[in-house]
């Protein structure tokens, strides 16, 4: 194992805000890109490429992504950034547009470098103590939780905060759900295929599609817009997007720290053999030696299709756990290792 090397696991917020006025159709996409910069700066991370279409705007980071809807913000970072530094800063910028923050959601894996990390990043609960002194006190429902596994370097973090709207009634009953996929100990040779040729003339924009369609990217969600970036001399994002759906993938291909992420947006009503059938390319195009799912979804059972889906390629399901959470509704972290291990 590396002493240390890139941190591949993410950090992830998601804040919800709304407004009195109705006709606010663009909301927080009307933020102009210095502004953005200006939070990415706090983060420590840039764009690197963007696409959007009437729905939201997404944007591919040096360190992952970053998804802009008009009252909702997703930003996911890996390394080293100061993912929690964008919170202040967010918020002020919806309260000048006449937006507020009405829930909160930070999640991630366990890091592979934890020492690594700076503050406020340094434990979940340092992470846990920056986010109550940084949220307004109306996001008065609070949980922070760890959700074990049966690997003690696999566990799932998450920290919900909502206001007493989102508790008692939802503005809009949620029907999708939000699937966060974690994988390490990729297949070496599937790795390699995220490494940049030496002096091969590209930009990151060409080589990244030249990285979607030879990985087999490109067959996951056929219908997706992809924006996708490659990294010099290895390493590759992606953003998808599917009328307001969202999917991202992010590879750190280097052994001794393999990771890749693959995460996406659905509905409950859609196809389960859809959902089946996403989760197995995703296994063939990294497989990985262990990863973990986690499901949040407000009621319905996606997450049973998990293992279903996963087990006849060879990974065995080690263990399952649910918790509740304020706004969020259930949020369930299966782990799955190659069936040849114990």
């Amino acid at each position: 194992m590396a002493v240390s090397g890139f941190e591949g696991f993410e950090k992830r917020l998601e804040l919800h805000f709304f407004g009195d006025d109705p006709v606010i159709d663009m909301g927080l996409r009307l933020l102009d890109f210095d502004s953005l910069q200006e939070v990415l700066d706090a983060v420590q991370c840039t764009v690197v490429s963007a696409v959007g279409n009437q729905y939201f705007d997404a944007y591919v980071l040096s360190e992952s992504s970053l998804f802009v809807y008009p009252t909702k913000i997703i930003i996911k970072t890996c390394g080293t950034t100061q993912l929690l530094k964008s919170v202040r800063p967010l918020i002020n910028y919806a309260h000048d547009m006449g937006l507020t923050l009405c829930s909160c959601r930070y999640t991630r894996g366990s890091f592979i470098f934890p020492k690594s990390q700076p503050f406020p990043h340094t434990s979940f609960k340092e992470e846990v103590i920056y986010l109550e002194e940084n949220l307004p006190i109306t996001l008065c429902y609070r949980k922070a939780s760890v959700m074990p596994s049966k690997m003690a370097s696999h566990s799932w973090h998450v920290f919900t905060a909502c206001d007493q709207t989102q508790v008692v009634t939802p503005n809009i009953p949620d029907i999708t759900f939000t699937m966060e996929i974690c994988m390490t100990e990729l297949d070496r040779v599937l790795a390699r295929k995220f490494f940049r040729r030496p002096n091969d003339d590209k930009n990151g924009d060409t080589a990244g599609k030249e990285m979607t369609e030879l990985t087999g990217i490109t067959d996951i969600n056929p219908g997706s817009i992809i924006c996708d970036f490659a990294f010099d001399p290895c390493g590759y994002s992606m953003n998808g997007i599917d009328g307001d759906r969202y999917s991202t993938i992010h590879v750190t291909p280097e052994d001794g720290y393999s990771y890749a992420s693959y995460e996406f947006v659905g509905s409950v009503y859609d196809d389960q053999d859809d959902i089946v059938q996403i989760l197995k390319k995703v296994v063939q195009v990294f497989r990985p030696a262990t990863m973990s799912v986690s499901t949040t979804c407000a009621s319905h059972e996606v997450w049973t299709h998990v293992a279903h889906a996963i087990e006849p390629l060879g990974l065995k399901c080690r263990s399952c756990i649910m918790d509740e959470f304020p706004s969020a509704g259930s949020v369930v972290f299966q782990t799955f290792t190659a069936a040849r291990r114990k």
